[in-house]
């Protein structure tokens, strides 16, 4: 594979599935090296590893823990001194935890953020010294649409991702003089299995409110990331970019 991130190296939080595989194997198709971390499903990061390679690119499994911030801190610094670099990162790797706030207990609280923020402090601080180095560097967070919209039962979900939205944007500010960017893609309703936990009359519903009349796909919301993570958006950073059919406007 070739394209106009060629010679640069990828990491991919939460790559193994759904949008975090589809936007592994967009920036592979792109030319940059993929770096394709997992927590539990070694099987399945494997798999996108194999198809990656299948299709001519390069990739590798990397199995951490991105609410674990020595874990996290020790697999970047595997990953600069295998590849020399890291040029973007993805922060993608999430979890649903959903329940009406009163049935909500604290250590479910504790585990959204967790994962859902935390995890993005710990894996962007780990990448940030070596873009800091390079003067360049592309970082885009997975938030969502209920992060700008609230959602009923997701007050957890919600409100990790809205941090993500805080996060971005300071970090933005922060290191914009060193030619680094950080932008978010905030999905609406995507066909992954997260969705699939839907009932029928559920995905009816939320479907009937989406001006496009129907879910997004894993590939169009990769498309964005890539789009965010290619040289050509220097001059974009601190963005929210909606990918949401128009749920939310």
């Amino acid at each position: 594979m070739s394209g106009e991130l060629d010679g640069q190296v990828a990491v991919v939080t939460g790559a193994s599935r759904g949008i975090g595989r589809a936007t592994a194997l967009a920036l592979a198709s792109a030319g940059a090296e993929v770096v394709v971390n997992y927590l539990t499903n070694e099987a399945a990061a494997e798999e996108t590893v194999r198809s990656i390679a299948a299709r001519g690119g390069v990739a590798r499994a990397a199995r951490f823990d991105v609410g674990d911030g020595e874990a996290v801190r020790h697999a970047m610094q595997n990953i600069v001194d295998h590849g020399g670099r890291i040029d973007i990162l993805v922060n993608n790797a999430g979890l649903a935890m959903d329940a009406l706030l009163l049935r909500l207990k604290a250590e479910d609280w504790e585990r959204a953020l967790r994962v859902n923020l935390t995890g993005v402090f710990h894996c962007t601080r780990g990448a940030l010294r070596a873009m800091v180095r390079a003067h360049y560097g592309r970082i885009v967070n997975l938030t969502s649409v209920v992060a700008e919209m609230g959602n009923a039962g997701q007050a957890a979900y919600a409100a990790a991702k809205a941090g993500v939205i805080g996060l971005t944007k300071s970090l933005a500010r922060e290191v914009a003089a060193r030619g680094i960017t950080v932008n978010a893609v905030a999905p609406g309703f995507v066909e992954t299995d997260m969705v699939a936990t839907l009932s029928d009359a559920q995905k009816s519903f939320y479907t009937s409110v989406i001006p496009a009349g129907r879910m997004a796909t894993a590939d169009e919301i990769a498309s964005a990331v890539v789009f965010l993570a290619s040289p050509g958006t220097g001059y974009i950073t601190g963005h929210v970019l909606d990918v949401n059919g128009g749920l939310y406007m």
